[in-house]
Parts: C-alpha cells; sequence; structure tokens
C-alpha cells in the first residue's frame, strides 16, 4: 500500500509517498480502507522536529490521526463490526486499566496517547474505537470531525459554556478554532474571534462568529474585546501571551480552557487577578469517544456542518502541511487517499 510518511523533520519538505506491506489485523483490530484523513497542528509539530514523541530513529513514520473510510476486515476476536462498514475513527488511546479509564473521563487516562497511520491507502486500528458513521454522511466530512471537533467540545463542557454565554476564541480561524466558533453557536453561546485576516474573519462569520477583531496586537484586542462584554469563557488553543490576555478580559467568576501552545509553551498568570476574580483556568486534551459519537449526530442531524478549507490527493500531502505551516486555511485539510 502506498502510504504519505515523514523521512525527515524539516517541514513539508520532509513529506515522501512510499510503499509499506500491506498490514494484518491482530485480534482484536480492523482494518480500514482510508477514504479520507484530516491532518493537524499536532502532526505538523512533528514533522517540524517540535515533538518529544517522535525523532530520526523513528523515520520513516506515518501520522494521521483522523481516519474514516470503510472496514475491510477484523480480527477473530472483533465482535459487532463488518467488512463493509462505514466508519470514523476515535484516535484516542487509552491503557483501559488506571482510574480514569475506569472512571471517566478516559482522556485523562495516565498512559493517554494518539492513535497514527491515518495517511495511507489503510490503516490497522483498534476496532472498539472506530464510531458507525450515519446513512448519507461522507468520510470527507468525519474525518474533519475527530481531533479539532473533540477537542473543542471538551473545551467548551469544561469552561461550561451556555446558552448566552459570551465566548472570546482568539486564532478562530484554525481547525479548533474555527470548531469552537460553530460549537458555541450549537450551544446557544454569543463568540468573539480574531484573526490577522478580514477575509478569513469574515468566513466565519458565515459559520456563527458573533464579533470578528482584526488584529494580533494583544492591547488592541484586550481594547477590542473589553468594549463588546467580559467573556464567560475564554477557548484558548494558543496558550502563550494570549492566556495572560484571555485571564485579564474574562469576566469575575469565568474559565478559560487551554489545549495547545502554537503561540508558546509559557505562559503568565496573574494570581492576584485569579483568586479574587474567582477565575478558573483549566487544561484540556481532546475529547471522549462519547463525545466523538454525539459530533457525528449533530453532523447527521446538520446542526453541525464541519468546516472544511480543501483536500488533498494523497501525492500531494506535503502541500496540504504546506498550506498549514503558512495559515493559509478556514477550517480543515483532509488528505483522500
Amino acid at each position: 500500500m502506498r502510504a504519505a510518511a515523514f523521512t525527515d523533520l524539516i517541514g513539508p519538505e520532509g513529506v515522501s509517498v512510499i510503499e509499506r506491506d500491506d498490514p494484518e489485523p491482530g485480534p482484536t483490530e480492523a482494518l480500514v480502507d482510508v477514504e479520507a484523513c484530516a491532518i493537524n497542528r499536532h502532526d505538523l509539530w512533528i514533522l517540524e522536529g517540535d515533538s518529544a514523541m517522535v525523532d530520526a530513529d523513528d523515520l520513516p513514520f506515518v501520522t494521521g490521526l483522523d481516519v474514516a473510510g470503510v472496514v475491510s476486515e477484523t480480527g477473530g476476536e472483533v465482535r459487532g463490526l463488518e467488512p463493509g462498514d462505514r466508519v470514523v475513527l476515535c484516535p484516542n488511546q487509552t491503557c483501559g486499566s488506571c482510574r480514569f479509564c475506569r472512571e471517566g473521563p478516559e482522556n485523562m487516562c495516565e498512559r493517554f496517547s494518539l492513535f497514527h497511520g491515518g495517511l495511507a491507502e489503510t490503516a490497522r486500528v483498534r476496532a472498539d474505537r472506530l464510531v458507525p458513521l450515519p446513512e448519507g454522511m461522507d468520510a470527507t466530512t468525519a474525518a474533519a470531525i475527530p481531533t479539532a471537533y473533540m477537542t473543542a467540545y471538551h473545551m467548551l463542557r469544561r469552561a461550561e459554556v451556555g446558552p448566552a454565554d459570551l465566548v472570546f476564541v482568539p486564532g478562530a480561524t484554525g481547525g479548533v478554532g474555527v470548531a469552537a466558533i460553530q460549537l458555541a453557536d450549537v450551544f446557544g453561546a454569543e463568540t468573539i474571534g480574531t484573526s490577522s485576516s478580514e477575509a478569513k474573519l469574515e468566513r466565519v462569520r458565515e459559520l456563527g462568529l458573533d464579533h470578528g477583531i482584526r488584529s494580533t496586537d494583544l492591547e488592541e484586542i484586550r481594547d477590542e474585546v473589553e468594549t463588546i462584554g467580559a467573556p464567560d469563557g475564554v477557548i484558548n488553543h494558543l496558550g502563550g501571551e494570549f492566556t495572560e490576555l484571555g485571564q485579564s478580559v474574562m469576566r469575575r467568576g469565568g474559565t478559560m480552557a487551554i489545549c495547545g501552545r502554537t503561540a508558546g509553551g509559557e505562559s503568565t498568570i496573574d494570581v492576584t487577578n485569579l483568586f479574587l476574580g474567582h477565575k478558573c483556568i483549566v487544561g484540556s486534551t481532546m475529547g471522549t469517544q462519547d463525545d466523538l459519537r454525539r459530533l457525528v449526530e449533530l453532523a447527521a442531524d446538520s446542526r453541525l456542518r464541519p468546516e472544511i478549507d480543501r483536500t488533498y490527493a494523497l501525492a500531494d500531502t506535503d502541500d496540504a502541511f504546506a498550506a498549514m505551516r503558512d495559515r493559509e486555511s478556514v477550517g480543515k485539510l483532509v488528505v483522500e487517499p
């Protein structure tokens, strides 16, 4: 089979299409003929050598978390899944034995990790991580959901966002940012989002953004947000200096959820503002398999339409990563092997 592999950790130029042996499923595994696989910032960090989990000794490395396609074969112990079933993968990899696997939520597993291997014609996956697709949902739409929308959904729940709340999403035009805007709209909340591009903001307004701020200057953003109102929740997938910004504009008793470090792996917190303002800052990673099932239902009911910027052939996977690196997109980039 063909796979788009990382053969050098130097950025998009390090992606090559290679031939690999066809996989065989283990007793509890399934093979999925991959029709679509979305890419994520997590993948780009690996490709740029900015991840502790992959180094030169692991090359060639095939990434790809968000797999959707058709089951082609199952292991001998798999039940309730048949060849021909259309599915999407929950990319969570958990130990199954720690207190969080037993009691939930599973994304707090003490040995939590993520599936990799979707940027190929066939993926070998844990059968119990596959979620069936409703009739009429195409694989490209399904592949856009797992990482970005599970992450945003879980963050909104951790921030206890509800109807009529005001939600601030700095960096509202990337995968998680767009997902947060769309899902906040589903929750009945009002949103503030930022971008350096007015054209991108206009696209996100069409997806439900209520207040767009075109700026990268933190003081200007702060002033604009304060003019609009004090957010009840902040969905921060950037980290870095946006943590201090989010904390300062957030209302008394508000909650900020953080899931990423695109703007930096370290942040400053105003401790006095934190305790006097009864504010809460929480970390959040991915979501749960039940979250994914709920999101698939929302998409099937047309309450959610995952935003897909562009699709690429497997041979053009390098172009997909270049577009992500250069911040050309709004929403998800999906490879269709």
